[in-house]
C-alpha cells in the first residue's frame, strides 16, 4: 500500500473518530439516576416527571441551551447503593454525561458522592435528604436542590417547639430517619425530647414501637407529641388507632406525598412543616408547574415533582451562566452562591456546602371533603434566613 493510500486511510479513520465527538459537542448530556423501581419508586417517578417538565419550562420548550441540545439519560438504581455507584460511573465515563441528577434514597447518594469526586463531575442531589450528603461526606462536586434533614427538622421544630411540650420520635432505622431525628432533637430549644424509637424501614406492624412510645409519654405533664419521620412503604399513622387520645398524645409530622397524606385526613388540626404542597407557594414557576401537570395528568403535582423541577431550574440557570460550557470548574464557579427560581420561590446554593437554602411551610391540617388527603393549610412561610441550618462539611 503506497503512502497516499495510508494518508487517505488515516484521514478516513480520523473522520470516523471525529464524527461522534462532533455530534456530541452539540449536546449536553445529563444523567438522571433514581429509583425507577424499588421501595421509593413513587418518589423517583415524580422526580423524573418534574425534571423533564422543569427542563422544558426553563428552556422555553426548546430543550436547548446556547445552541446545545439537552439530552437526559435515565438510569434505575432500584434503591441499591452499589448499583447507584456503578451507574453513576458509567454515566460519567461511557455516556459522557456532563453532570448528573439524583438519586432518590440517601443510602444510594452516600455511595455516589465519591464517584462524582473521582470523575470530577457535578452531581445535583435531588431528593435524597440525609444531612451527611452536604455534611461530613460532602465534596465540592456535590450540589443539593433537595432539602436536607436539618431543614426538615428545624422547620418542624419551629412548628411545635413550645414550652411545656414533651416529644418522642418515631423514625426509620436508616440514614434518613436517624439524621432526621438528630437534627430535630438539636433544633428543639423549649420542648423536651424523651424518647427516640427506630424501626426497620419496611415495618408494617407498629404496635410494639407505639407501645414503647405511649409508655414514655403517658405520664408526662402538658402537651405530648409523637413526631414521625418516615418514607416509603408502611403507614406509621396507624398508631392513632391505639387510642392515643386516651393519653392526650398527639401526632406531628412533616409534609409528604399526596397518597401518604390520605392518613392525615383523620388528623385535622395536626401541625408540622412541609417542603412543598402545590396549593401553598404563590409564584409564576409554581403556577406553570401546576398548570402543566394538570394538563398532562389531570392531577396536581406532588412533593417530589416540585423537587425535580427545582433541579432542572438549577441546571439550566447554571448552563446559561456558563454559556453552555460544561467544564466542571466553570459550572462550580457559576453555581456557588447562585440563586435560581423554583416552584417554591427563590433558592440559593450556599457557598460553603452547596446546600440550597429554601423556604419551608408551617401548616395545619384541614379535612376538606373535596380532597382525598388532609389539606395542609399555610400557617406561615418559614424563610431560609429564619432557619439556622448548620454547616457540617468541615470544608
Amino acid at each position: 500500500m503506497n503512502r497516499r493510500h495510508l494518508v487517505a486511510l488515516a484521514a478516513l479513520a480520523a473522520g470516523a473518530a471525529a464524527a461522534p465527538a462532533w455530534a456530541q459537542s452539540n449536546e449536553i448530556r445529563i444523567a438522571h439516576i433514581y429509583s425507577k423501581t424499588g421501595p421509593l419508586e413513587a418518589y423517583g417517578k415524580q422526580t423524573q416527571t418534574g425534571l423533564m417538565m422543569g427542563l422544558d419550562y426553563a428552556t422555553g420548550g426548546t430543550m436547548m441551551v446556547n445552541g446545545k441540545k439537552l439530552v437526559v439519560i435515565e438510569k434505575d438504581d432500584q434503591g441499591k447503593p452499589d448499583l447507584g455507584k456503578s451507574l453513576l460511573a458509567a454515566a460519567y465515563s461511557d455516556d459522557k454525561a456532563a453532570l448528573a441528577v439524583g438519586p432518590t434514597a440517601s443510602g444510594v447518594a452516600l455511595a455516589m458522592l465519591p464517584v462524582a469526586e473521582e470523575y470530577k463531575k457535578i452531581l445535583v442531589v435531588e431528593p435524597a435528604v440525609a444531612d451527611s450528603i452536604t455534611g461530613d461526606k460532602w465534596n465540592k462536586y456535590i450540589f443539593r436542590t433537595g432539602r436536607n434533614s436539618s431543614q426538615d427538622a428545624i422547620s418542624n421544630a419551629v412548628a411545635i417547639d413550645k414550652p411545656g411540650v414533651t416529644v418522642a420520635t418515631l423514625a426509620q432505622d436508616n440514614a434518613f430517619g436517624r439524621d432526621g431525628v438528630k437534627a430535630f432533637g438539636a433544633a428543639l430549644k423549649k420542648a423536651k425530647l424523651v424518647h427516640e424509637e427506630y424501626l426497620p424501614p419496611a415495618t408494617t406492624d407498629f404496635t410494639a414501637g407505639a407501645q414503647r412510645l405511649i409508655d414514655k409519654l403517658k405520664d408526662q405533664p402538658g402537651r405530648k407529641i409523637i413526631w414521625i419521620v418516615w418514607a416509603g412503604a408502611g403507614n406509621p399513622f396507624k398508631i392513632v388507632d391505639l387510642d392515643l387520645k386516651r393519653y392526650d398524645i398527639e401526632i406531628a409530622t412533616g409534609g409528604n406525598i399526596l397518597p401518604a397524606m390520605a392518613a392525615y385526613k383523620n388528623l385535622p388540626g395536626m401541625e408540622g412543616a412541609a417542603y412543598y404542597y402545590f396549593g401553598i407557594p404563590k409564584n409564576p414557576v409554581n403556577e406553570a408547574l401546576v398548570a402543566a401537570h394538570y394538563k398532562q395528568f389531570k392531577a396536581p403535582p406532588d412533593f417530589f415533582t416540585a423537587g425535580g423541577f427545582s433541579a432542572a431550574m438549577a441546571v439550566v440557570t447554571a448552563l446559561k451562566k456558563t454559556g453552555g460550557d460544561t467544564g466542571t470548574n466553570k459550572l462550580i464557579g457559576a453555581m456557588e452562591g447562585m440563586s435560581f427560581d423554583t416552584p417554591k420561590g427563590k433558592m440559593t446554593f450556599r457557598k460553603e456546602d452547596h446546600q440550597a437554602m429554601q423556604s419551608m411551610y408551617h401548616f395545619k391540617i384541614k379535612a376538606d371533603p373535596a380532597f382525598a388527603w388532609g389539606v395542609p393549610e399555610l400557617v406561615r412561610e418559614i424563610k431560609p434566613e429564619e432557619m439556622d441550618i448548620p454547616i457540617k462539611n468541615k470544608r
